[in-house]
């Protein structure tokens, strides 16, 4: 058998979309936290706003696939992309508030055990977990409890914002197990487009019913919105999607961890705020036990995917690499 086609070398346009990505992802939560509006009334336009960039594009060149979504078994994976937009709108509610609750760079921290809750999901569904991973569950947890324990001796309102973003984490996960099984047949387009659509749907009637004020912002707050839309949900989302042809996926998860430090170091800049010693200690604790979880994983599903190696005749000399 063929060994598959190395990925093509890493290139300065690659480089630099990396590196435009971690940057828009990680100026979502600052930008959060200065925008002087109801954090679900930012979710809300954040999500209405990037369906009318995505649909006129979808509805045009995905029209036959949003017709198969709604017919025999293509209803199946139509009703997973429904529930990912549902537990995208619980994300979205639960860790956007966060940040204008915690810290931004706690609340960033917290949100990226995403992972952790993965591994998790995973072990639900019965599949085994490397011990390696259960390690780094472990540090992971621990990193956690050390940066929400540090905001317990300022108020309960920072304590309450880490555990939202705690909970954000968790609708991370979920909303990503969801779309994986819609993405197993449905274009990457088609299947924004509705989930999205969806988590906007949901988010107007949580305002509409809870009286949250939608309209009425300064010029300022449309700004950060705008630009939240325009980076963190479809500029930063993008480069590393398009990042994925020359980086494996492993990688890009890592290197989405360096939102992190980017929130932190933006939010230091913008906001003044900086980071107490002993939450900084648990963010990194907290990265470490992450990174652990998504390499380790990626490791034992590189074994797993590999198949073991036939025996050679005697006179068959090895392949070189």
């Amino acid at each position: 058998m063929p060994s598959p086609s190395p990925r093509p070398p890493l290139d300065p346009l690659t480089t630099g979309a990396v590196g435009l990505a971690v940057v828009a992802v990680s100026s979502s939560a600052p930008l959060i936290a200065y925008a002087a509006a109801p954090a679900l009334a930012i979710a809300f336009w954040r999500n209405l706003l990037a369906v009318a960039v995505l649909s006129p594009f979808s509805l045009a060149r995905r029209r036959a696939e949003f017709r198969r979504l709604t017919v025999g078994v293509g209803r199946r994976e139509g009703l997973f992309c429904v529930l990912s937009g549902v537990a995208l709108a619980a994300h979205f509610a639960t860790w956007m508030p966060s940040a204008q609750l915690t810290s931004v760079a706690t609340a960033t921290a917290l949100v990226a055990t995403q992972p952790v809750w993965q591994g998790l999901i995973a072990r639900a569904q019965g599949r085994r977990l490397p011990r390696v991973v259960w390690i780094g569950i472990a540090v992971a947890v621990g990193g956690a409890v050390i940066a929400t324990g540090a905001d317990v001796g300022i108020s309960g309102r920072a304590v309450l914002g880490d555990l939202l973003a705690v909970t954000g984490g968790i609708f991370a996960a979920v909303y990503t197990a969801f779309g994986e099984r819609a993405r197993a047949s449905i274009s990457t387009t088609t299947y924004t487009t509705i989930c999205y659509g969806i988590c906007a749907l949901i988010l107007l009637v949580v305002c509409l019913l809870g009286g949250v004020r939608m309209t009425g912002f300064d010029g300022r707050t449309w700004l950060a919105i705008l630009a939240l839309v325009a980076g963190a949900q479809l500029l930063g989302h993008s480069m590393f999607n398009y990042a994925l042809h020359r980086i494996p996926a492993t990688t890009v998860s890592v290197l989405i961890l360096l939102e992190v430090p980017g929130a932190a170091l933006l939010a230091w800049v913008w906001l003044d705020q900086l980071p107490r010693p002993y939450a900084l200690l648990g963010m990194a604790l907290l990265l470490v036990g992450v990174a652990v979880v998504v390499l380790g994983g990626a490791r034992a599903g590189r074994r797993r995917a590999t198949p073991p190696p036939t025996p050679l005749p005697a006179d068959a000399a090895p392949l070189g690499d």
